[in-house]
């Protein structure tokens, strides 16, 4: 593993992959938090993520993983929630009172038992799955969803940014990398159009992974060397 932005003063690493959302939403939080930290490439490509040296932090061998001072814990919104308790002195990002913070926790449970749960299944890059009519019909539904939680909302759980829009904003960054139109879902496109605009720095973190995705999708990539425990990985033609 490679660093990308090398501190090794900072206390607090974030092991992650440079096009997946989960890893991209946790750095626009880091981002938004003004946070002080090292990052760490994983490669998928080359298997990272698959080492020994990989498992002993993260045992389910996924993406991202965040190292605190003693604290070390995978599941990109776990680690949202805790950076936002931890480090948010505005009290915004993952507010304090009962209602409203479900509302966000729901979003970001909608976001990965459904949301990108869809998408990614539509916009496959390393793993070998086809995109078909039943991807884009469960596609077409949770943005449907989605975007009927976006009738009377400026942001994905009211109307503040939360920590909910960042996973919410990159899986969405999947769509737009495969010139997905978004015409039909107003409000969806209406709420992903201003996080761009009003939050530019954040948005090229996401940009960032949305360029590498769109070279993938023309340029699958060669994985034939690499095991992953669950998910089948592209071969060569």
């Amino acid at each position: 593993m490679t660093l990308s932005t090398p501190n090794n003063k900072c206390k607090m690493k974030l092991y992650s992959v440079s096009d997946g959302p989960p890893s991209l939403a946790c750095r626009q939080l880091l981002k938004a938090l003004n946070i002080q930290y090292e990052l760490i490439d994983v490669d998928f490509g080359k298997g990272d993520h698959m080492t020994k040296e990989y498992a002993e932090l993260n045992p389910q061998k996924e993406i991202p993983t965040l190292v605190d001072d003693d604290l070390v814990m995978g599941e990109s919104n776990a680690i949202l929630q805790y950076l936002a308790d931890q480090y948010d002195t505005s009290g915004k990002l993952y507010p304090k009172e009962p209602k409203l913070r479900a509302i966000v926790n729901h979003r970001l449970c909608f976001n990965l038992a459904l949301y990108y749960r869809n998408i990614a299944e539509h916009t496959p890059i390393f793993f070998d799955y086809q995109r078909t009519p039943l991807t884009l019909k469960k596609t077409k539904m949770a943005l449907d969803i989605f975007n009927t939680y976006l009738r009377n909302s400026e942001y994905a759980a009211g109307n503040d940014l939360t920590i909910a829009d960042f996973p919410l904003v990159t899986a969405t960054m999947c769509l737009e990398a495969i010139d997905f139109n978004l015409d039909a879902w107003p409000h969806v496109a209406r709420w992903y159009s201003n996080f761009k605009r009003r939050r530019p720095d954040l948005w090229e973190i996401a940009a960032g992974g949305m360029r590498e995705i769109s070279y993938f999708e023309k340029h699958p990539p060669d994985l034939s060397g690499m095991d992953h425990p669950i998910h089948p990985v592209r071969k060569s033609a």
